[in-house]
């Protein structure tokens, strides 16, 4: 039954195969990057030197900036082994490219057809694969199976929706967990789902997210003295992070009624995807505030919005401000890393459609290192409330800092799980 279930999912892909390639074109209207390397797509990639690397996936820039510190783990464990790192986006590639340079190889994952997956394993020939977070893909882990290519799901993580998703298609889901060797979930709800979808228990371990172990660059507190200096030493800012299509109008609302309070407060706006800044720069424009793009670099102390239009800085950002609101969260994306701005000491304010990272959301609530909000006009109020209250702003931002401190400790378990296969 299985067989037959994979067969027309396969089926169903060629069939899809032409939209697909529809929608790259559609998006490299924006981002053109998304019009080129489409062969490595399918699967003709270059044929690595050194066979038997360590390959990790990360499909976005999210998850490879989850990886970051697990990738310099294993450069650094296993000295003798190339790595290679593949990702499914444009973000995500230029991302490992910053971070790694030449030091580790990098292609686009293939598409999850028979013939592409057959290529790419037989051009880069992986000892390992470690999946970053929840990347199911039926052709590609039975071909791994079938060449005794150990699989790691790797800070895994299942939603409510998602695992309610899988459940339609229970019988696939069970062979894909199946091929995997052993799943490190990031808590003891996503085990258990896991299990529930057909894992088995002695293959599944809590290790807690490896997003806890991120470090900050050495220089990041110099850089955000230097920002701060070019926005204005005396002007509270907050930030609007990782924020979505719809999003923005909210926040900009929440902004005009700050506006009325804290005269000279700078809101420092990151769009998630960076075909939308400069719609989201005309929407702030339309809106009547003055924008200036850190691009361009050049904010004054009377602009209104300083847009963040470049890829990579959010950790900086985010040490740079006083209080920090995670998009994703307002319109039902599921919420974005509610941990990185903890990390720093800031204050966290995040809407109601949290259910990508609900065990987190849940219990930075718990640790008083958070507020939710529903609405523009709730979160003008959070926003507020921090702003006009110093001793509340740092007694918060601490218990976040302490319980992301407290936390750490999942990559060195993960770690172990690799070291074991």
């Amino acid at each position: 039954m299985t067989t037959t279930m994979r067969f027309i999912y396969t089926f169903i892909f060629y069939l899809l195969v032409p939209l697909i390639l529809l929608r790259l074109l559609w998006r490299g209207r924006q981002s053109p990057a998304y019009w080129q390397r489409w062969a490595e797509r399918f699967g003709f990639c270059p044929i690595l030197p050194v066979p038997q690397n360590l390959w990790i996936h990360a499909v976005s820039m999210g998850e490879v900036q989850a990886a970051v510190p697990l990738i310099q783990a294993l450069r650094t464990s296993f000295p003798e082994q190339s790595i290679l790192v593949t990702t499914m986006t444009p973000t995500g590639s230029q991302r490992v490219r910053e971070v790694f340079g030449d030091s580790v190889w990098h292609v686009y994952l293939p598409y999850d057809l028979p013939g592409a997956i057959a290529r790419f394993l037989a051009r880069t020939q992986p000892r390992l694969l470690i999946l970053m977070e929840t990347e199911l893909w039926p052709n590609l882990l039975s071909a791994c199976r079938a060449r005794s290519i150990p699989v790691i799901l790797a800070n895994a993580r299942l939603s409510d929706r998602s695992a309610a998703g899988y459940q339609h298609i229970a019988g696939l889901t069970r062979k894909m967990l199946a091929n995997v060797t052993a799943v490190a979930a990031q808590t003891e709800v996503d085990a258990a789902r896991f299990i529930e979808l057909g894992a088995s228990p002695t293959k599944v371990h809590v290790t807690g997210s490896i997003k806890f172990d991120t470090r900050l660059p050495a220089d990041v507190s110099e850089k955000a003295v230097l920002l701060r200096c070019q926005w204005g030493t005396e002007r509270a800012v907050w930030i609007a992070a990782s924020t979505h299509e719809g999003e923005e109008a909210a926040v900009l609302d929440a902004f005009s009624e700050l506006k009325q309070a804290f005269n000279q407060l700078l809101l420092m706006l990151v769009p998630r995807h960076p075909e939308r800044f400069n719609r989201v720069a005309a929407l702030c424009q339309q809106r009547g505030f003055l924008v200036a793009r850190r691009s361009a670099g050049d904010v004054s102390p009377k602009t209104d919005i300083y847009l963040g239009d470049t890829m990579g800085e959010l950790p900086l950002l985010y040490v740079a401000c006083d209080v920090a609101f995670v998009g994703g969260s307002l319109v039902p994306i599921g919420g974005h890393n509610l941990l990185e701005p903890a990390a720093v000491g800031l204050p966290v304010i995040m809407g109601p459609h949290v259910f990508e990272c609900a065990e987190i959301c849940r219990r930075l609530l718990e640790a008083q290192a958070a507020h939710q909000v529903n609405d523009a006009m709730q979160l003008a109020k959070a926003v507020k409330m921090y702003l006009s209250d110093a001793t509340l702003k740092k007694q918060t931002g601490e218990k976040g800092r302490l319980f992301v401190t407290k936390n750490r400790g999942a990559l060195e378990r993960l770690l172990t799980i690799i070291f074991e296969h």
